[in-house]
């Protein structure tokens, strides 16, 4: 005896529709700034990543839509299209909010107090792991690893650093974000919206005045080694030994060290003891 597929709780459905088109004045401002984009590689398939951003600059995320209108400019298939834009977590699927607001709980981040922060926005913000306030401001993430260790817990902000972040700061930072208040991160550029961020990882200028020249370069933690390999400073003693007194002065940072108002960086997760670093809950539970 055979089942049909719908007795065994499978939806065939009718096929899906092809996806509509750019209005013609969008579609043709497109087309230009496409040309720009493929001209600048030897083989038009290697333009397709720069061009999913450009697509996503457009409407936020990238849509049938656009990976039909990539897949038109470059000669690919739908299917071509799609598998690269599934692939990288940078292309959005669905509409996002104007900050992309991401914690890292990777290893040490989580260790350091990120799953803490994580937590404690999707209560603050009221949305869970990839949803977007009802004012379309802030999208909440976990990432895995925003290649900043040295300055753990981090919050990335439309791919910009905010470091040593708490519970706190990480709140009062997406507060300000719906506020619309000017918020600087740590290191780089002031922040845009997520579809200005998306044109310039297309690979075109930020027109910003002063943009270009608040870029910045790595933090003095993250430099530390390169200085000690030049001999421009001397070793630092990891390890105090038994029979010597440690030194607990708190370390007091310099402006220089921690440029932004929404940087934490002396009261940590870690250190906090209403929120202790590890699982929030036992295994199991």
């Amino acid at each position: 005896m055979t089942t049909s597929s719908s007795e065994r709780g499978v939806s065939l459905g009718m096929p899906e529709l092809p996806a509509p088109g750019y209005p013609d004045d969008v579609r043709a401002r497109l087309e230009a700034d496409a040309r720009e984009i493929v001209a600048r590689y030897p083989d038009s398939r290697s333009a397709l990543l720069p061009l999913l951003h450009l697509v996503q600059a457009e409407e936020g995320h990238v849509t049938r839509t656009g990976m039909q209108f990539c897949a038109d400019v470059l000669g690919l298939t739908t299917a071509e299209v799609t598998a690269v834009a599934t692939f990288y977590t940078m292309y959005r699927r669905k509409p996002s909010g104007d900050y992309q607001v991401g914690v890292c709980t990777n290893t040490l981040c989580a260790v350091m107090g990120g799953d803490a922060i994580f937590e404690e926005l999707q209560e603050h913000l009221g949305v869970g792991n990839g949803e977007t306030t009802d004012d379309g401001k802030v999208t909440l993430e976990h990432i895995e690893c925003n290649a900043a260790c040295d300055y753990a817990p981090v919050v990335m902000v439309n791919w910009e650093f905010f470091d040593n972040q708490t519970p706190d700061s990480a709140k009062r930072l997406v507060d300000d974000l719906r506020a619309g208040r000017d918020v600087a991160p740590t290191r780089g550029a002031r922040l845009c919206t997520f579809k200005e961020t998306a044109r310039i990882l297309a690979g075109f200028p930020d027109e910003r005045p002063g943009a270009v020249e608040e870029g910045g370069s790595a933090g003095p933690a993250s430099l530390v080694g390169l200085r000690l390999a030049r001999g421009e400073a001397a070793p630092a003693r990891v390890v105090h030994p038994r029979d010597e007194p440690q030194d607990r002065t708190v370390h007091q940072p310099s402006p220089a060290e921690h440029l932004s108002s929404h940087d934490a960086p002396q009261d940590s997760s870690a250190s906090d003891p209403a929120h202790p670093a590890g699982p929030v809950a036992e295994e199991g539970e």
